[in-house]
């Protein structure tokens, strides 16, 4: 590619411009037919003398073979030149006829995307694999390696077609944009200037504040990185906002003061932190994010005490687990499992374990056919599910799960009994579901064996127990329940087909 005549700023007489136009548009495209060079003259002066417009213009009419196209070019530049008469920069309609060609709304769309890096950045290809995935420009249920190529693919469409330059710097390879294709992908996202709030750049102009807008409402893409912004005022209503960069804002980025933040049930895909930011936080809630990608930063957040994870996309894995390894003054953390392996790396480490306040376990495979829990004296809450473990047991020192108050067990086909839960003396809420080979909650020989006097259930008020056939019984003979035992709001939602009926009486009886 021709990178010095793209950039060339001034005006080419007619023989230069129509020299450098049959460069671009190819001795071949413009014998197809007699009447082509004719048009391609037009065309060409329908670009005046700017080499830019030259150059895009002239590669997309290379691929044009037929009189009709060219006739259709004309019409369109003649018609465009008409309409935006007046405008500062007449060019911009000029170059619309290049992004007006472009095949396909994605490729148009990952187009005006590249528009929100300031002007003259250099574009990661890479990072732009997460950012159209993010963006549904690239659908996110392929692989890696075939996202790269379908990027790659578009990216070397707008390259062809002038729209973007791409190189290589310390191995890594770009795209840039030229500022004045970039005003052209601006003027087309802000529906031809009609709506500047659509699209909001203003990234790399040493901005202090965050700008005046008036309808948060309509803006899509917001673009505020490598500025000076020190404070976010305000809680804007931003329902159609998809993209916020505010990257390289170092005041704004280090947020000094910031001790809590709760991004829990939000949208959020990824959550990077860098080495000098949020050195203050104390608490980081990020429950419930069902889009969490990618978590990584978590070691560089030097204050940290509170790490909420539990119910978010992203479970834990083994980078994830080195980095909280690093947090050093973490206290209560709450998390969720995949991987047997994972799992069994982080309960061997005492520091973690002893901050896990919430735990889920979810489709743990057959590796994980006897699940061990150490003592967990703070765990308060723990979810069991799609596991295939046929036993949990617990370590032989001295078990305690003192502030275990709720289980639930949802869909754990192999689980016999769950007989360590003698070991849960404060248990408040126990609710196993679709565990069809569970015959006992607790197993009384197990249970003479183990539990040295304690007896279970003692501050039990809510028990739901559906969808499990095999249950023969709830507890020993010796700690049956009795009128008296729960609170009136004791409930029981039962589907128990070998349960006796004394039990289901005094159960009943009682709900």
């Amino acid at each position: 590619m021709e990178v010095d005549e793209l950039m060339e700023v001034s005006c080419l007489g007619p023989d230069k411009a129509w020299e450098l136009f049959q460069k671009k548009v190819g001795e071949r495209t413009l014998k197809i037919h007699a009447d082509i060079p004719d048009l391609a003259r037009q065309v060409a002066g329908k670009c005046s003398g700017l080499p830019l417009a030259l150059n895009v213009i002239g590669e997309t009419m290379s691929c044009e073979s037929t009189v009709q196209e060219w006739r259709r070019a004309v019409d369109v530049l003649t018609l465009s030149a008409a309409d935006f008469s007046g405008m500062k920069d007449e060019i911009l309609p000029i170059l619309k006829y290049s992004y007006d060609s472009l095949n396909g709304e994605v490729v148009k769309s990952c187009f005006l995307y590249c528009s929100t890096f300031p002007e003259d950045y250099l574009i990661d290809k890479e990072r732009l694999v997460d950012y159209w995935i993010c963006e549904g420009f690239i659908d996110e249920s392929q692989s890696r390696e075939r996202a790269i190529n379908q990027v790659y693919e578009i990216l070397g469409t707008l390259v062809r077609a002038c729209l973007l330059v791409e190189g290589e710097m310390n191995n890594i390879s770009y795209v840039t944009m030229h500022d004045v294709v970039r005003d052209m992908a601006l003027w087309i996202a802000s529906d031809l200037g009609k709506d500047k709030e659509i699209y909001i750049v203003q990234a790399g102009v040493d901005l202090r504040n965050m700008p005046d807008v008036k309808n948060w409402k309509g803006v899509k893409k917001m673009s505020l990185m490598r500025n000076n912004i020190e404070r976010i005022c305000g809680s804007p209503e931003c329902a159609q906002l998809t993209t916020l960069f505010l990257q390289k804002n170092q005041s704004l980025l280090q947020l000094i003061s910031l001790r809590y933040l709760d991004l829990s049930r939000t949208s959020l895909e990824q959550f990077h932190v860098g080495s000098q930011e949020l050195t203050k936080l104390i608490h980081l809630n990020l429950e419930s994010t069902r889009k969490l990608k990618s978590i990584s930063g978590i070691a560089n957040l030097s204050s940290l005490r509170t790490l909420g994870l539990e119910g978010s996309n992203k479970t834990l894995d083994v980078s994830l687990l080195k980095e909280l390894q690093l947090v050093e003054y973490l206290e209560n953390l709450t998390i969720e499992f995949s991987s047997g392996m994972v799992l069994e790396q982080l309960l061997s480490c005492h520091m973690l374990v002893k901050c896990i306040q919430k735990m889920g376990l979810n489709n743990l495979g057959e590796s994980t056919r006897i699940l061990t829990l150490p003592t967990m004296c703070v765990l308060r809450r723990l979810n069991v599910s799609g596991c295939r473990m046929g036993e949990i047991q617990i370590e032989r020192t001295t078990p305690s799960f003192q502030n275990l108050s709720r289980i639930d067990i949802c869909v754990c086909y192999r689980l016999k009994d769950l007989t360590w839960l003698v070991f849960a003396p404060n248990l408040v809420d126990l609710r196993v579901k679709y565990s069809n080979q569970l015959e006992e909650i607790i197993n009384e020989e197990v249970a003479a064996r183990v539990a040295r006097g304690r007896v279970p259930f003692q501050k039990l008020r809510s028990l739901n127990l559906s969808h499990s056939p095999m249950l023969k019984s709830i507890t020993t003979r010796k700690h049956k329940f009795y009128e008296g035992s729960f609170p009136r709001y004791f409930v029981v939602k039962a589907v128990l087909r070998r349960i006796s009926e004394e039990t289901r009486f005094v159960v009943i009886r009682l709900s």
